[in-house]
């Protein structure tokens, strides 16, 4: 046998050995500190045999009904745990924020999570719900926060032109990037991510562009940030240009402070 293949043997043995681990610690936690739970879904990368030994375990746990939602992160028998514990109605709440905002956090989880628990039928119905509303995707960008994005994006790539310190644009562009990477995704139809998501899902929508994006990014993180900028430009083209004349954002209207404030 080739011993590369043979590697690659070995390393998904290990990863499924590693979810196997992950989804009897994940067991553990729910008949120990959540019981009363009717189910709950195990996801993460270490479930899509994609995980290390640095993965964190994704816990969605499912009340029949709770007062509140809460999320908590805890160590069990060595792996870090991030649990999201709902009742029906909250996970409700939060799948459809997800679809509003464009970010699938809890919609992914529940969607290719592992179920666990006592009442299947029930997780079933809305994990198909969850897969149907990821099928679906986002809406499309409109309103205040598709606005917000333009102009943030604006703002940054406007710090980008002219001369600047190399460790000024790697850092403008380290802020860029997560904006840019949205307003391409969103803009496409596609479901956008933050951290090492946005890169993924800009690969899955256009391994090119992805490429051409990385490609820029790296130039602009050592100090030259020319491409990526004309890259935010083109991008801002789409979407009628620079966004800076007329943005407007009001503020809360309770956002004062009573009594007065000593000026000198």
């Amino acid at each position: 046998m080739c011993p590369v293949f043979e590697d690659e043997i070995v390393d998904d043995i290990q990863k499924h050995v590693l979810a196997e681990r992950a989804l009897a610690v994940a067991r553990h936690c729910i008949a120990s500190r959540y019981a009363g739970a009717a189910f709950a879904y195990v996801a993460g990368s270490i479930m899509r045999g994609e995980g290390t030994t640095f993965s964190d375990i994704d816990l969605v746990v499912v009340f029949p009904s709770l007062q509140r939602a809460w999320r908590e992160s805890f160590s069990a028998d060595g792996f870090p745990v991030e649990a999201f514990v709902h009742d029906p109605q909250t996970l409700a709440h939060y799948l459809h924020q997800d679809v509003d905002s464009g970010y699938p956090i809890m919609a992914n989880m529940v969607a290719t999570g592992c179920i666990v628990g006592s009442d299947i039928d029930s997780a079933r119905v809305i994990q198909a719900k969850a897969a149907s509303m990821l099928a679906a995707g986002p809406k499309p960008p409109a309103g205040a926060d598709y606005d917000m994005l333009r102009y943030q994006v604006t703002d940054l790539a406007d710090d980008l032109r002219g001369a600047r310190p190399p460790e000024e644009v790697a850092a403008i562009a380290a802020l860029l990037y997560q904006k840019l990477a949205s307003l391409i995704l969103l803009g496409r139809g596609a479901w956008t991510g933050r951290g090492k998501w946005a890169p993924r899902l800009m690969k899955k929508l256009d391994a090119q562009l992805a490429a051409e994006f990385d490609a820029a990014f790296k130039l602009a993180a050592a100090g030259d940030g020319a491409r990526f900028l004309a890259l935010a430009d083109r991008e801002l083209a789409l979407h009628g240009g620079r966004y800076f004349e007329g943005f407007r954002q009001d503020a809360l209207l309770e956002a004062r402070r009573l009594g007065s404030i000593d000026l000198r």
